[in-house]
């Protein structure tokens, strides 16, 4: 089966297992500059794997979505240490 035929979620799905606790994506995610650089790794990981993902495709589909908009937030509040 084609990845590319499946849902747009279930490929951000498997799109987000794969990068679980992949270290070399994992640190580029973390040190990118802004959303529009973590959509480069992200397209990047999708390509490698075949699942077809655009850069609209990421942006809008929780949780890359989110990261991306959370990324080089800085929380409100902090709970514990």
């Amino acid at each position: 089966m084609d990845p590319r035929s499946l849902p747009v979620a279930r490929r951000v799905a498997l799109l987000v297992k794969a990068i679980d606790g992949a270290p070399r994506t994992n640190e580029a995610l973390a040190k990118a500059a802004d959303g529009e650089a973590m959509l480069d790794v992200l397209v990047s990981a999708s390509e490698k794997l075949g699942l077809g993902l655009t850069r609209e495709d990421l942006s809008r589909t929780p949780p890359i979505r989110d990261w991306i908009w959370w990324h080089g937030k800085q929380a409100p509040i902090t709970i514990g240490n």
